[in-house]
């Protein structure tokens, strides 16, 4: 029998944590998509546990089971089997409106494309999950946190442009930005420089890395990209629906 919308609230806001605790656990997790009458396993038994404040790349090569991984980790998917843990609470098993809540709370993304949308200011595109998050703050209060965090990403004197009139560099720190907003303590960035110069993606990266050791938030970078994962404290290499090595504690 599930929680209530209720329970799952409050148990959300009861583990604020503390730098290096640990936020992830999985345990024996697998994926298997039934696809008519054939089975197909992507994920044969994932165990790994990721830290709170911990900057982590996730890596493999497409069909490797990485994104599927990634999903589950975000609450876009659950697993056919196993446990996962997120921030001490078991999620592995909720529904789909349950995860939607763990998301809007604790999870902020950030993509390859940047995912903005078209003739919409930079500060109505971070303010805007604050309107589907009802985290509580007014109209006010909610504008002062986007624009703080405009200010954090180096874009306070771009607030009020259109994503047309903002380089990729500015796009994506927007996005960065946005996925702030609720305060969660992870984000997940999936191939977030795939669209970038190498000058511009250094620099993004170097925003995550401050963001993790500043500010206590675990990132989980998603990547093909030897380079981009070396900016990680920990790779996570994932083949043939399993981790490689040194993924679990």
């Amino acid at each position: 029998m599930g929680v209530t919308t209720e329970q799952l609230k409050r148990a959300i806001m009861q583990h604020p944590g503390e730098r290096g605790g640990e936020l992830i656990r999985l345990e024996d997790v697998r994926k298997t998509y039934y696809l008519g009458e054939v089975d197909v396993p992507v994920l044969l038994g994932v165990s790994l546990t990721i830290a709170r404040g911990e900057m982590v790349a996730l890596m493999g090569v497409s069909g490797s089971g990485k994104s599927t991984l990634m999903n589950i980790l975000g609450c876009l998917d659950r697993p056919t089997s196993g446990r996962y843990w997120l921030d001490g609470q078991e999620v592995g098993n909720l529904s789909k409106d349950e995860r939607a809540i763990i998301r809007n709370k604790k999870i902020g993304f950030v993509f390859q494309n940047f995912n903005l949308l078209p003739r919409t200011s930079a500060l109505e595109q971070v303010v805007m999950p604050l309107t589907y998050s009802k985290a509580g703050l007014s109209a006010r209060e909610g504008y002062r946190r986007a624009e703080a965090l405009l200010e954090r990403v180096g874009l306070g004197d771009r607030m009020d442009h259109e994503p047309s009139q903002l380089s990729g560099g500015q796009q994506q720190r927007v996005a960065i930005a946005r996925a702030m907003v609720n305060q969660p303590p992870i984000i997940f960035a999936d191939e977030p420089t795939g669209n970038l110069d190498s000058k511009t993606s250094k620099e993004i990266l170097t925003m995550f890395q401050t963001l993790a050791a500043e500010e206590n938030i675990t990132v989980i970078i998603v990547t093909h990209d030897a380079g981009v994962g070396s900016y990680a404290q920990r790779t996570i290499r994932i083949k043939d629906g399993l981790i490689e090595d040194g993924a679990f504690s």
